[in-house]
């Protein structure tokens, strides 16, 4: 098509190919300092009810750097046009930065190629797109789909869908009250050899990371097809997708410091080759007649319509700040986080934190005796500080562990130990006001 621009074959790996474009680019990281970074978030200098925010909510979304917020800034002030198919300069412009964003993400992880990387709007939507293009392609009437319990909403729903649109079965993975995953059981339900396994890399209720590696080689021992949720995972520890050999992997932008309305979905080039579109319309099609729709190669076949432009490069700044900053150390400081958190919250009397899993990352969820969660997180709010409470869209784990709704304080790069002491020192007020008040 006149005006098009189409990436290579394989993601660039030079330095200066790197450097183009998105975000600030790639350099060797800087030594860790929190409060270096911090200085890049301007949502953290303001103040709530007089206090200092604190903002222990970024399992549900992340903050944004500046980077990110000027890329979104001087992307439609400089370079805003719809991509693909203008025949002048600045859409040809736009599109090689959109299709550059595609290629950072497929290095961010670890993909063969850019044709691997479908943009959708975020996790959700990816895995109703897998759900509904693997449940067409061969989902048959008696076949089974295995989750796990401990599944978001977003990764239970769209397979239950896909289940009763073909009549196949659902068959879940149960959890042990550590909130790991009980393996055993699920190598006795891929020894039924279900077509699918959708599971989750890290667990947004209990912070529980699951050997995703381990996982894999069991199903594709029996020949499962596996779609990983890796929505929480992503930000928080090293994924490579073909050293986890995932048939899928999906994720949101705006869990990992990028803009909303933007995610993506990674499956192996064999298996997008095989399956059907999830929409029609514009860009995913390569011939339309009324008699005949022939369809486009991926990843466009599963980018019906105009796609979200200017946050794929707002993603792409994200990805790049992120490795900016250096992967490995901001796992490293999140841990020594996360440990602090956990330890001092069972310090606490009265508080019953859920699980103790192997390895946790990032999230932790807990109950006080006697005071319901929405209670504790308004106390927590008038000290300045961001948690979610409710059930997480996880509504199997809260009836696992027997409560309607935990308090769920979660980690980024930019929190630091202060943070936790002060969380710590307020929720012990909070459950004081309320156990005064009940007395």
């Amino acid at each position: 098509m006149v005006g098009e621009v189409r990436p290579g074959t394989e993601a660039p790996n030079t330095h200066s190919e790197r450097n183009k474009g998105v975000g600030n680019g790639l350099s060797t990281p800087s030594p860790f300092s929190v409060y270096a970074i911090r200085a890049q978030f301007p949502v953290l200098h303001r103040a709530m009810h007089g206090k200092p925010l604190i903002y222990l909510d970024n399992a549900a979304s992340t903050q944004k750097p500046q980077v990110v917020i000027d890329t979104l800034v001087r992307f439609y002030s400089t370079t805003y046009s719809n991509v693909h198919r203008g025949a002048y300069a600045l859409s040809e412009e736009a599109t090689a930065r959109y299709e550059e964003a595609r290629q950072i993400v497929a290095r961010f992880l670890g993909a063969r190629s850019w044709r691997e990387i479908v943009f959708v709007r975020g996790a959700t939507e990816g895995i109703n797109l897998l759900a509904f293009s693997l449940g067409e392609y061969f989902l048959r009437e008696g076949d089974t789909v295995v989750v796990t319990e401990m599944e978001h909403h977003s990764n239970l729903v769209p397979w239950q869908m896909a289940c009763a649109r073909k009549g196949a079965h659902l068959r879940v993975v149960p959890l042990r009250e550590d909130g790991d995953l009980d393996l055993d059981q699920l190598e006795t339900l891929l020894a039924q050899k279900p077509k699918i396994l959708a599971v989750t890399h890290v667990s947004n209720s209990l912070g529980t990371v699951n050997p995703i590696r381990q996982i894999v080689e069991i199903a594709h021992a029996y020949g499962v097809v596996v779609v990983v949720d890796g929505a929480q995972a992503v930000a928080h520890v090293p994924v490579n997708v073909q050293e986890l050999d995932c048939d899928f992997y999906v994720f949101s932008g705006h869990k990992i410091y990028g803009p909303t309305g933007i995610g993506v979905v990674y499956g192996k080039e064999e298996w997008l080759d095989r399956l059907p579109p999830y929409q029609g319309g514009g860009e995913m099609i390569r011939e339309v007649t009324f008699e005949k729709t022939t369809y486009n190669d991926i990843p466009y076949r599963f980018e019906a319509g105009t796609p979200n432009i200017v946050d794929a490069v707002g993603l792409g700044a994200a990805l790049q700040f992120v490795e900016l900053t250096g992967r490995e150390q901001i796992f490293r400081h999140e841990d020594q986080l996360i440990k602090e958190l956990e330890k001092g919250l069972r310090a606490i009397q009265g508080v019953r934190v859920l699980g103790a899993p192997q390895k946790r990352v990032a999230a932790i969820s807990f109950v006080v005796e006697g005071v319901h969660a929405h209670d504790i997180g308004t106390g927590l709010d008038l000290h300045g500080i961001c948690v979610r409470t409710g059930h997480h869209c996880t509504q199997p784990v809260m009836r696992f562990y027997g409560v309607p709704a935990t308090v769920r304080p979660s980690l980024a790069m930019y929190n630091t130990r202060e943070e936790i002491e002060r969380f710590l020192a307020a929720l012990e007020e909070v459950i004081a006001f309320f156990r005064r008040g009940s007395a």
